[in-house]
C-alpha cells in the first residue's frame, strides 16, 4: 500500500469537487479522486437548466433571490432549512455570471442576455440553460478551469473507506482501479462529493456509477444519513428505457396528456400545470397509469409537435435525439410516451445543525452536492436547484476551509495505526469474500432493487414498507457472504469490476435500509414522500429532520435534527 499526502482530499469528479477544488488550488495542494474521469461524472447528465434570479426572461415577472428562495421551500414542503435556502438563492446570480466569464455556452436571448426559462414550481422564468445539455457545458467549464490551475487528478480511483482518528478524519483508503494496488491519502480535509445513490433502484436516470460511496464511507465511520426518505422520482422518464425527459421539454411548453386525450394537469394543478414541482406530477402520472388512463397501462404522453421543429432543434435537440434513439419517436411528429422514474436523492450525508453549510459531525469531513443533506431541497427538490447547489456549496466550502486555514493533526503514530486498522478490515473482507460459496453481488443487488421499486416508491404504505425493512435486513445477511473470486493481488485487482460492483453493494445496501427505514417511520405525506395510509403532513409531528445511525448492536436508530425555520412560514402547497 501507498501513501499520498495532501492539504485536502476532494472525492468526486463532478460539479460540486470540482467548484472546491478549483477554489482550493489557489493554495493548497489539492488531490480530486475521481471513480471515472471527471467529465464523465454524472453531473453532465442534467439537461433543463440552473436557477438564478437575473430577471431576464422578457415574459417574466420582476425576480429577487427571495422569491427564488420563497419558491425552493415551498416546493421543499417546509422541510428544507431556510437559512441555507437563502444563502444558496444570493449567491445564484454570482454562480451564474462566474460560470459565464469562464466561457460557460449558455443559450441567449436576441438582446445577449443569458436566457432563461420557465421550471416547475418557480414562479418566475429564472431557469439558465445551455439547450438541454446544461450540465455537459459546465462540467467541461469547470474541468477546464481545474486542469488550468493545476488541481492533481486521480482518476479511476475508488473510495474503499474514510480514515478516522478518535472523531477527526485523517484521510481515505481508496483502490487504483487500474493498478489493482490499494492507496492511502493522508489529509487534514476530506470533501465528499460523490454524488447520487439513485442505482439502488432497480431503474434510475441515474448513471451506473451512482452508488452512494460517499454516503456508505461516512455511515461507516459513524456520521448518520439524513432524510433519505425523500426520494425524488421524475414524472417524465422515456418508456423502455427510463432515460430523463427533461423538465426544460415542459418549461418550453410541453403538454401532459392521456389516453382520454385530456391535459389531466389542469384538475391537478389549475395555475402551474404541467409546471407544478416533480413530486406533484410525478403522483399526477402515476395515478392516471394506475386508474387506466395510460397507454398501454404505462405511460402518459409529452407533447411537443405543437413547438414547431425549429424551436425544439434549437432548445431540446437532445431530447429529441434520445426520443429517436430509444423509442423510435421523433418528437417534432409524435409525442413522447413518459412515465415517472427515480431520479434523485434529495437526503445523504447528515449535516451538523450549529456547524459551517456543508460540514458534518466528524471533524474535517465535509459533505456538497447530492450525496450530502445540505439541506436546500427538503422533501422535495425543484428543477435547476441541483446545480446551482453544487457550485454555490463547492465554491463555499472552498473559501471556508481556506478561511480557517490547516488544522492540527493526531499524532503521526496514531493515524498510521488507523490506517493500519482499515487496511487490515479490508483486507480481511477480501479474504472472506474469496473463502465461501453465498450469492453473487449482482444477485443481491437486483434483488435489493426489485425490493425498493415495488414497495418504497412513488405510493407507499405500512405493509409494504415493513417489507422492504425486512427484506434489506435479510440482504444484509446475504452480503456477509457474498461470493468474490481472485482478488488476492493488486494483479487481480487491476480492473476488476467484479470486485468494484461488491465494494460498491457495501454502500448501496446500508443506503437502501436506511431509506425503507425512514420511510417507515415517516407516517405522513410530505413532499416526495407519499404514504396513502398517511396522506397529510404533520408538522407537529414531523416538522423534523431525520437522522439514522448504525448503533453499536448493529441495529438502525432514528434520531431527529430540528428544521431551520425563518420568514417563510409553512402552509399548504397549492398550485
Amino acid at each position: 500500500m501507498s501513501v499520498k499526502e495532501f492539504d485536502v482530499l476532494i472525492v468526486g469528479g463532478g460539479l460540486s469537487g470540482l467548484r472546491a477544488g478549483l477554489e482550493l488550488s489557489k493554495k493548497w495542494k489539492v488531490a480530486l479522486v475521481s471513480k471515472v474521469v471527471p467529465i464523465r461524472s454524472h453531473s453532465g447528465a442534467a439537461q433543463g437548466g440552473i436557477n438564478a434570479a437575473l430577471g431576464n426572461h422578457p415574459e417574466g415577472k420582476e425576480d429577487t433571490p427571495e422569491k427564488h428562495a420563497f419558491d425552493t421551500i415551498k416546493g421543499s414542503d417546509y422541510l428544507a432549512d431556510q437559512d441555507v435556502v437563502m444563502f444558496m438563492t444570493k449567491e445564484a446570480p454570482k454562480i451564474v455570471v462566474e460560470f459565464e466569464s469562464m466561457g460557460a455556452p449558455f443559450s441567449r436571448f436576441e438582446n445577449g442576455k443569458i436566457a432563461q426559462r420557465p421550471f416547475g414550481g418557480a414562479g418566475s422564468p429564472r431557469t439558465c440553460y445551455a439547450a438541454d445539455r446544461t450540465g455537459h457545458a459546465l462540467l467541461h467549464t469547470l474541468y477546464e478551469q481545474c486542469i488550468r490551475q493545476g488541481v492533481d487528478f486521480y482518476d479511476e480511483f475508488f473510495l474503499i473507506d474514510l480514515i478516522s482518528v478518535y472523531n477527526t478524519v485523517t484521510g481515505a483508503l481508496t483502490l487504483d482501479l487500474t493498478t489493482g494496488e490499494l492507496v492511502t491519502f493522508r489529509t487534514p480535509y476530506v470533501i465528499l462529493a460523490t454524488g447520487g445513490f439513485g442505482r439502488i433502484f432497480t431503474a434510475s436516470t441515474n448513471a451506473i456509477i451512482c452508488t452512494g460511496d460517499g454516503v456508505g464511507a461516512a455511515f461507516r465511520v459513524g456520521v448518520p444519513m439524513q432524510d433519505c426518505e425523500f426520494i425524488q422520482f421524475h414524472p417524465t422518464c422515456l418508456y423502455g428505457s427510463g432515460i430523463l425527459m427533461s423538465e426544460g421539454a415542459r418549461g418550453e411548453g410541453g403538454l401532459l396528456f392521456n389516453n382520454k386525450k385530456e391535459r389531466f394537469m389542469l384538475k391537478i394543478a389549475p395555475e402551474a400545470k404541467e409546471l407544478a414541482p416533480r413530486d406533484i406530477i410525478a403522483r399526477a402520472i402515476t395515478t392516471e397509469i394506475n386508474e387506466g388512463r395510460g397507454f398501454e397501462d404505462a405511460y402518459v404522453h409529452l407533447d411537443l409537435t405543437h413547438l414547431g421543429a425549429e424551436r425544439i432543434k434549437e432548445r431540446l435537440p437532445g431530447i429529441r435525439d434520445i426520443a429517436i434513439d430509444f423509442a423510435g419517436v421523433d418528437s417534432i411528429e409524435k409525442p413522447i410516451p413518459v412515465h415517472a422514474g427515480h431520479h434523485y436523492s434529495m437526503g445523504g450525508i447528515g449535516t451538523k445543525f450549529d456547524g459551517d453549510y456543508c460540514e458534518t459531525s466528524l471533524d474535517g469531513l465535509w459533505a456538497v452536492g447530492e450525496n450530502a443533506a445540505v439541506s436546500v431541497h427538503g422533501a422535495n427538490r425543484l428543477g435547476g436547484n441541483s446545480l446551482l447547489e453544487t457550485a454555490v456549496f463547492g465554491r463555499y466550502i472552498g473559501r471556508k476551509m481556506l478561511e480557517r486555514g490547516l488544522p492540527s493533526r493526531p499524532s503521526l503514530d496514531k493515524i498510521i495505526a488507523a490506517e493500519k486498522a482499515t487496511l487490515d478490515n479490508i483486507e480481511g473482507l477480501f479474504k472472506r469474500w474469496e473463502s465461501n460459496s453465498g450469492k453473487k453481488a449482482v444477485e443481491i443487488r437486483e434483488a435489493m432493487g426489485e425490493t425498493l421499486s415495488r414497495n418504497v416508491f412513488v405510493f407507499r404504505k405500512e405493509s409494504e414498507l415493513q417489507q422492504a425493512v425486512n427484506d434489506m435486513k435479510n440482504f444484509q445477511k446475504d452480503f456477509e457472504n457474498v461470493s468474490l473470486t481472485n482478488i488476492s493481488s493488486p494483479a487481480a485487482r487491476k480492473f476488476n469490476y467484479g470486485l468494484v460492483r461488491t465494494l460498491e453493494l457495501r454502500n448501496m445496501i446500508d443506503i437502501a435500509e436506511v431509506t425503507a427505514f425512514a420511510s417507515l417511520w415517516r407516517k405522513e405525506s410530505r413532499g416526495a414522500h407519499y404514504r396513502t395510509d398517511y396522506p397529510t403532513r404533520k408538522d407537529e409531528d414531523y416538522l423534523v429532520h431525520s437522522m439514522v445511525i448504525r448503533n453499536n448492536s448493529g441495529d438502525l436508530e432514528m434520531h431527529t435534527k430540528p428544521v431551520k425555520l425563518g420568514i417563510f412560514e409553512p402552509k399548504p402547497r397549492e398550485y
